[in-house]
């Protein structure tokens, strides 16, 4: 398993509440365990205390976002980097289920974790994957959506770093109501301009007179 895999840990915790519009999915154990995905020995140790413990560690990792997305490059590192000392976790080569044509392992970096609690292990992972993908390409590829009021996080793999949206639901939702903004102002302008045209005909017309 690529280490980059594991930011995405981050993005699901985040993603689990929707601030500006007063959503929160996180509230159950049942949702704890969700969040770890196929991982279902780490999700069998989630209590009903992580549910709060959770909560925590996701605004912290929101907070890494938000700064990456306001530009401020040393707190978001800074912000990281406390997770990843509160939270460590140690590095082994692993070969378990991948194997090559020949049957041979394929031997990649995996992150095993020594949890007290199954909070401490996930947020052991998602700060360490994200840590991979901020040293890899760069803070600014920590991005928040810009489809108002959406503001989940995403992670921008992108060639060009072009990413804005965090998914193609909001990003079509941005470019329609970019596209009616467009069209209001372009109205707004033409009745302006005709009564502008109006009001000069009709001084004219008295100027004749």
């Amino acid at each position: 398993m690529e280490l980059a895999y594991y930011s995405d840990y981050a993005v699901r915790l985040v993603n689990t509440e929707d601030p500006a519009r007063g959503k929160d999915s996180l509230t159950s154990v049942e949702a704890v365990r969700d969040l770890f995905g196929a991982s279902q020995d780490a999700a069998r140790r989630a209590a009903e205390a992580d549910v709060s413990r959770f909560r925590s560690v996701r605004g912290r990792l929101r907070a890494v976002f938000e700064a990456a997305d306001e530009g401020d490059e040393t707190l978001a590192v800074n912000l990281l980097n406390s997770l990843l000392l509160e939270f460590p976790v140690s590095p082994q080569i692993s070969g378990h289920d991948f194997r090559d044509d020949d049957g041979r392992p394929l031997w990649h970096m995996h992150l095993a974790d020594h949890p007290s609690n199954a909070t401490a292990g996930y947020a052991a992972i998602a700060a360490m994957g994200l840590a991979f993908h901020l040293t890899e390409y760069g803070v600014d590829r920590l991005g928040l959506c810009e489809a108002s009021p959406c503001r989940n996080a995403y992670l921008d793999t992108s060639t060009n770093r072009s990413r804005r949206y965090c998914s193609d639901r909001c990003a079509t939702r941005a470019n329609v109501a970019a596209y009616r903004a467009r069209k209001r102002l372009e109205a707004d302008r033409s009745q302006k301009t005709g009564l502008a045209d109006d009001s000069a005909q009709r001084a004219t017309a008295n100027g004749e007179r």
